[in-house]
């Protein structure tokens, strides 16, 4: 007797697909919520007194106000008054005058400084940690020592000028003088700060690049030129960027050491705002003085940008 076996067909239903939540899991909502309490108080303190500061000034800028009056609107004439002031002018002369003396000295002196402490050597370390100590000083503090010093009868330097037979100047009220010493005591207390982040970008830069110069036939000149100085450059471009914009809001230290005298050879721009709010309590005037300086830095900082972008940077394999 002979089976005859029938296929019937079996009507198989798909499993129900699981719905899908577009929102995170509960573990990953509680990192975020985490990270978000780690970042609230930094977060907190950048709209408090960064960025609400920020637009109180550029409203204030289009403002009359002497703190004693109520706010009037006042349209551009902040702005137009502060083109015709010729203070205004000047101090952003004497600005361009301290960055000028101040970055190209101390970006050579960081980075040189960074060529002697690349090396290996038994007080390396304790040399580094002695050339970062200005920076950890307070400018104030830092001012008033840097007084004392170019003091013109009893400071330290016209006391060892005066022993090799010198009269050294009245340093801080002379015109001539007050801004390259003002500019010194700053390149003396970020030197050695800019001298760090030379020192990492060397310590990136792979021997073999220098090997195979030197088997080229590349002088210790041509291989600091050609070599050392293109791979150096996102790193020049932080510290001359940085150094830019640090330099163009420059204050406390001027303050101290001269008070923008004597005269108006140091008077910046900073201190000329400071001047125009909290001395003469025209604080739309200051308001539209310091609208202007950031927008100076901005473009100053593009500009920089724009240069070291169309640079060559050699990439390494």
């Amino acid at each position: 007797m002979t089976g005859v076996v029938q296929d019937v067909p079996v009507k198989v239903r798909p499993a129900p697909a699981k719905k899908t939540r577009n929102r995170a899991p509960a573990a990953e909502r509680k990192r975020y919520l985490a990270a978000y309490g780690l970042l609230a108080p930094s977060l907190f303190g950048v709209v408090v007194f960064l960025l609400i500061p920020v637009i109180f000034v550029f409203v204030l800028s289009f403002m009359k106000w002497n703190m004693l009056n109520a706010p009037a609107f006042a349209g551009f004439s902040n702005y137009i008054d502060a083109f015709k002031y010729e203070g205004a002018w000047h101090a952003l002369v004497v600005t361009f005058w301290y960055v000028l003396l101040n970055i190209p000295a101390q970006t050579v002196l960081a980075l040189g400084m960074a060529m002697l402490m690349n090396r290996r050597g038994r007080f390396t370390s304790v040399i580094r940690v002695l050339c970062v100590l200005p920076y950890l000083a307070m400018p104030v503090a830092m001012g008033v020592v840097w007084q004392w010093i170019f003091a013109p009868s009893t400071g330290v330097v016209n006391t060892l000028l005066h022993l090799i037979g010198i009269t050294g100047p009245n340093w801080l009220n002379s015109p001539e003088w007050a801004m390259p010493v003002v500019a010194f005591a700053n390149i003396w207390q970020y030197v050695g700060y800019n001298m760090l982040f030379f020192l990492a970008g060397l310590g990136a830069i792979p021997q073999h690049v220098y090997e195979a110069a030197s088997i080229d036939g590349a002088t210790p000149w041509k291989r600091f030129w050609y070599v050392t100085l293109p791979l150096l450059r996102p790193t020049m471009l932080f510290v001359v960027v940085t150094g830019v914009i640090g330099s163009f809001q420059v204050f406390d230290t001027v303050y101290v050491m001269t008070n923008g005298g004597p005269g108006t050879s140091t008077t910046v721009m900073n201190i000329l705002i400071y001047q125009n709010g909290f001395q003469g309590f025209r604080f739309g005037t200051a308001s539209a003085l310091s609208v202007i300086l950031f927008l100076i830095i901005l473009v100053v900082t593009l500009v920089q940008f724009n240069y070291f972008q169309k640079k060559t940077v050699y990439e390494m394999v």
